[in-house]
C-alpha cells in the first residue's frame, strides 16, 4: 500500500480531536479538510474516509492494536498504524495482511499479532461490530434476535439520498440533472433518489436553486405519515434545521401554514435560510423559550409532528462517533423528556386533529413503549391509528419509528 505520510498524520489528529477532545466527527472532518487547499480529492476523499471508518471501527481496531486507553500521539499513530494493516481484511475481503511503510511512528506495530488479535476480536461480537457493552446489551434486550442483523446494518456507511422538492422540480427532471446512470428512485418513497456515485451536491446549481434536499430515505416517510391535505395548519414542534418542516411544506404545496418550532435559535435560522432556498413561502418559525408558549397554542393546530431528541441508534451509519459519546444516564435522561414532549405538546393540536411522534431510534423503549404509555394515559382522548418502523438490516434506510395518533 501507498501511504503518505502527511494524510496519515491529518488522519491521526482528526481522530485525536474527535476521541481526546471530544469534538463531533463531521466537524472535524469539515474542518480538516478546509485546513490544507493542496490536497487534492483522492488526498481529501483518504483523509476522511480512514477517519470515519477508524471511528465506525474502533473498539475491534483499539483491540487489534493491545490499545485499551488512546490518549498520546503515540497511541493514535499506532491505531491509525494498524486501522492500515487490518482495512483491506476487513473492508476488502483479503486473506493477507500488508507491509506498513518504515516509518518511526509504526515501529513496535507487530502484523503477526495484530493480525491474531483482530482474527480474536472477531469471534466476540461487541468487538467484532465495535460497540459499547451497554449498547450491545440494551439493543439484545429491547431489539432481540434481530439486534445482530442490525449492527451489521448500522456499521455499512450511509447512502446518500436525495428528496425532491417537488415546490420546485420533479424527479424525472433531477434525474437528467445529475445523470440518469448514477440517480435511482427508491421503491415505496416517490420523491426519493439514491446517488449511486459520491458527488459535492451541496456545491451544485441545482442544489443551490433548492430543486433537492438530502435526506434519508426513511426520515422522507415521516411526513407524509402525517397525512396532510392542502391548506391545513401544521406544526413542527421539535424542528431543528427542518429538513421535515421542508417536506411538509411541498406536501401542502405552499397551502395552509407550518409553524416550525425548536428550542434552539440557531437551528431554526438555518431552517429560514434553506426555507428561501426551497422556495417555501407557509413557513414561519418559532423560538420555545418557555413552556408558556406551548400553552398560548392549544388546540391550535390541524397537525402536530413531534420528531423528538432521542439516542440517534437508528442513524450511527451517519454519525459513528455518536455511540462512544453516548451514555447510559443520557438514555434514561432523554426517555423522560420524550414523555414530557408527548404530555406537554399533543395540548396544541385541535380535537379530530392528528399528531405523529417519531424518533431515529432503533429501540422500543424510546418509541413503541412511549407511544402506549402515552395512549394509556390518555385513552379518553387519544386514539391510536398506526405505526411503522424502518429498519437497516431489512430496508436499507436509517432506523426511524413513527406513529400516527388522533385526537378525540
Amino acid at each position: 500500500m501507498k501511504l503518505y505520510k502527511g494524510l496519515v498524520a491529518a488522519t491521526v489528529e482528526a481522530l485525536q480531536d474527535i476521541f481526546v477532545k471530544n469534538r463531533q466527527a463531521d466537524r472535524v472532518v469539515e474542518q480538516m479538510l478546509k485546513s490544507n487547499k493542496k490536497w487534492g480529492a483522492r488526498d481529501r476523499a483518504f483523509i476522511a474516509e480512514n477517519v470515519y471508518e477508524t471511528v465506525r471501527w474502533w473498539r475491534l481496531v483499539k483491540y487489534a492494536a493491545q490499545v485499551d486507553k488512546a490518549v498520546e500521539a503515540d497511541d493514535f499513530w499506532r491505531l491509525a498504524g494498524v486501522w492500515q494493516l487490518i482495512k483491506p481484511l476487513h473492508l476488502e475481503g483479503r486473506e493477507a495482511l500488508e507491509p506498513l511503510p518504515e516509518w518511526t511512528e509504526f515501529e513496535a506495530i507487530n502484523p503477526e499479532t495484530v493480525g491474531q488479535r483482530y482474527r480474536e476480536g472477531l469471534e466476540i461480537r461487541k468487538i467484532a461490530q465495535s460497540i459499547p457493552d451497554w449498547i450491545d446489551g440494551i439493543g439484545e434486550s429491547e431489539v432481540g434476535e434481530q439486534w445482530s442483523a442490525e449492527l451489521v446494518a448500522l456499521n455499512k456507511p450511509a447512502p446518500v439520498v436525495l428528496r425532491v422538492n417537488t415546490l420546485k422540480s420533479d424527479l424525472a427532471s433531477v434525474r437528467a440533472q445529475l445523470g440518469v446512470d448514477i440517480t435511482e428512485p427508491i421503491h415505496g418513497v416517490p420523491e426519493a433518489l439514491l446517488l449511486k456515485k459520491r458527488l459535492n451536491v451541496s456545491g451544485l446549481d441545482s442544489f443551490k436553486a433548492g430543486h433537492f434536499e438530502i435526506q434519508d430515505a426513511g426520515s422522507q416517510l415521516i411526513a407524509p405519515y402525517l397525512d396532510v391535505r392542502p391548506g391545513m395548519s401544521v406544526i413542527d414542534a421539535c424542528a431543528g434545521a427542518g429538513g421535515k418542516s421542508l417536506h411538509l411544506a411541498a406536501l401542502l404545496g405552499n397551502t395552509g401554514s407550518i409553524l416550525s418550532m425548536d428550542i434552539e435559535h440557531h437551528k431554526l435560522q438555518e431552517l429560514e435560510r434553506r426555507a428561501a432556498r426551497n422556495g417555501v413561502t407557509n413557513l414561519t418559525t418559532m423560538h420555545i423559550s418557555s413552556n408558556k408558549i406551548i400553552e398560548t397554542l392549544s388546540e391550535t393546530t390541524d397537525r402536530l409532528l413531534l420528531d423528538v431528541p432521542c439516542s440517534g441508534l437508528g442513524v450511527l451509519r451517519r454519525n459513528p462517533d455518536s455511540k462512544w459519546k453516548l451514555k447510559p444516564e443520557f438514555l434514561d435522561k432523554i426517555r423522560k423528556v420524550q414523555a414530557q414532549i408527548l404530555e406537554n405538546y399533543s395540548t396544541m393540536v385541535k380535537k379530530g386533529g392528528k399528531m405523529v411522534y417519531a424518533t431515529c431510534s432503533i429501540l422500543p423503549s424510546e418509541s413503541e413503549e412511549q407511544v402506549r404509555a402515552f395512549t394509556k394515559r390518555h385513552k379518553a382522548d387519544w386514539q391510536f391509528v398506526s405505526e411503522h418502523r424502518t429498519s437497516p438490516a431489512r430496508d436499507g434506510f436509517d432506523g426511524f419509528y413513527m406513529a400516527l395518533l388522533e385526537r378525540k
